[in-house]
């Protein structure tokens, strides 16, 4: 059951100190705004036929492509899936609000390695939530506050855990086919069928020739090496047929042209020197935008997009302010903006491998700096380990048989900062750092990376077990403040603070805060253990007796306690 003030939703968020609650703005509620639909996927560079690769056969696809509008230059603020996937949900760089080391909660892989009672378990400082700025939201909660029905299967990797106000779904069942008549949906579809772990586990047989693929410089050129790669590809193919599966689901519900769909991968590709690097190789990404009658058909994009430009972009599409604090900007609707000079990316913890890097680029060239020059680029991750071309790489460095970039990588040291010409070497294998010829490109993209991480306020030099202590006081996850209602009633007793319900005069309404800083609302009508719960965005009116519960999530606490009341109505 869900209620509203009147015809229209006026998006409010929950002031955390005083009780009282901020109006956002006011929308319309209709059937004009579209529906959004996110199809993304996993692990994965650019590597299909519409952006120019000759092995692999994506018709879905390319075909999507030809009806929408394809970006070139799409890049991820992180080359691993938990910081970049906060970045993208947020709206801010990761780093900015302290969650750039790779799933803080997560306390490791076990591996048996050792033995079969002793298995090899990766762990770091963890497990901890992080807690952003409390004015910091997943902008689901915005659409849902204007009034979208919100879905998510299934994936979330969020750093800051689930909080029950972000979606009105996210299961493995969760599907726009359960949107409410009256609502557009924004529903995102996670395949995970190119993921990392799909290349050393996978048992599909291979429909991509290991001698067709083409082996970057720096990985080296074995039949373990090319038997990865062409598993890697066979995963896509796979993976373009899920995503015609989706379509042609989309076309047979009647939603196709009501419909932007988009088409991106977290981050870019699962194999070493790719994943959790600030690389192109691990940050250049595909992304399709379908959106009928309002782009172009097979329109091309070369303008810089970082995927912190995604939350802003969906909500300008449906019409939504987009909050100040987002460092993104709109690529399409009614706030569209211009490109930026430069976008940049981080890399941090990734597992039990501590790290911090940081990258600037422009449409040429590519600054990154290393702080921790001391140590290999490669590190010692059990997880990554398990795919075959890592061990290929050790094994055959430890056979001095590495060459060229790839024995490069292996080093023990790295240097300071690495500048690359991205036009004349797009692997990123020829450092120009300390070629006098550049030395006005390394000090411009230099001053320019000081400048970004300064605006946004970078977290990175934060020793992790600092951040820990400052989220988590003495390694505790906080509590979220059971919310209130509150009594809007002609009657004496009217605006009373209370945590159950009661018989007023009509008409009433009840408001529902919280006291903890930065926490949103949610509520049900339902009864039985695992309703659904609605996002509170304003008062509700009682006309007819009402059982209302409620609890309270603020990102990085534990959920409030549960309050329920029976609200009735004097003399009826």
């Amino acid at each position: 059951m869900k209620l509203h003030y009147s015809w229209c939703v006026t998006v409010f968020f929950v002031a955390m100190t005083s009780g009282e609650i901020l109006e956002a703005q006011s929308v319309k509620l209709d059937n004009q705004r579209p529906n959004i639909l996110w199809i993304s996927v996993e692990d994965i560079s650019p590597l299909m036929g519409v952006y120019g690769d000759p092995v692999v056969k994506t018709p879905v696809i390319d075909q999507l492509a030809s009806e929408g509008e394809m970006f070139t230059r799409a890049f991820t603020t992180a080359g691993v899936c938990s910081p970049s996937r906060t970045a993208i949900i947020t709206g801010m760089h990761q780093s900015s609000i302290g969650a750039h080391h790779h799933r803080p909660t997560h306390t490791g892989h076990a591996h048996k390695t050792i033995s079969d009672d002793e298995p090899l378990v990766s762990r770091a400082v963890t497990p901890y939530q992080v807690v952003p700025p409390p004015y910091v939201k997943a902008f689901p909660e915005y659409l849902r506050a204007a009034g979208y029905y919100t879905t998510n299967n299934v994936k979330t990797d969020y750093n800051f855990g689930l909080p029950a106000s972000v979606w009105d779904e996210s299961s493995g069942q969760a599907h726009w086919s359960d949107t409410p008549d009256d609502q557009p949906f924004f529903s995102v579809i996670n395949l995970t069928t190119t993921h990392e772990s799909q290349v050393w586990q996978s048992d599909r047989p291979l429909t991509v020739h290991p001698d067709s693929v083409e082996v970057p410089p720096y990985l080296p050129d074995t039949p373990v090496v090319r038997r990865d790669i062409a598993q890697q590809y066979t995963n896509i193919e796979e993976m373009d047929r899920q995503v015609g599966d989706i379509l042609n689901n989309l076309e047979e519900d009647g939603l196709a042209e009501n419909t932007v769909v988009f088409f991106w991968s977290d981050h870019g590709g699962a194999l070493p020197r790719q994943k959790s690097w600030v690389y192109d190789s691990g940050l250049h990404v595909p992304l399709i935008v379908r959106w009928p009658g309002q782009i172009q058909s097979g329109s091309v994009n070369e303008e810089l997009v970082s995927f912190i430009d995604l939350a802003p972009t969906v909500l300008s599409i449906a019409g939504v302010d987009i909050p100040a604090h987002m460092h993104g900007r709109a690529l399409l609707g009614s706030k569209e903006a211009k490109p930026p000079e430069y976008i940049y990316a981080a890399a941090d913890r990734h597992d039990e491998v501590h790290d911090m890097m940081r990258a600037v680029r422009d449409r040429q060239f590519k600054y990154i700096r290393n702080y921790f020059p001391n140590q290999p680029y490669w590190g010692v991750n059990e997880y990554r380990h398990r795919m075959g071309i890592f061990q290929e790489i050790l094994r055959l460095h430890a056979e001095e048989e590495l060459e060229g970039a790839a024995k490069l990588w292996m080093k023990q040291t790295r240097p300071p900062e690495e500048l690359y010409d991205i036009t004349e070497d797009p692997h990123e294998v020829r450092n120009l750092a300390d070629s006098p010829a550049y030395r006005d490109e390394l000090m411009r993209m230099r001053g320019a990376l000081n400048q970004w991480m300064d605006e946004i306020g970078d977290m990175g030099d934060i020793p992790e077990e600092q951040l820990k202590e400052r989220f988590w006081p003495d390694g505790k996850q906080p509590n979220t403040q059971a919310p209130f209602f509150v009594i809007n009633s002609a009657d004496d007793r009217a605006r009373t603070w209370r945590r159950e319900g009661g018989q007023f005069s009509p008409p009433y309404t009840v408001q529902i805060t919280s006291t903890t800083h930065g926490a949103s609302i949610v509520y049900t009508t339902e009864e039985g253990e695992d309703p659904n719960w609605e996002l509170y965005t304003g008062p509700i009116r009682v006309e007819e007796p009402l059982n209302l519960r409620a609890k309270a999530v603020r990102y990085g606490y534990a959920e409030s306690e549960e309050i329920s009341g029976n609200f009735e109505l004097k003399n009826k």
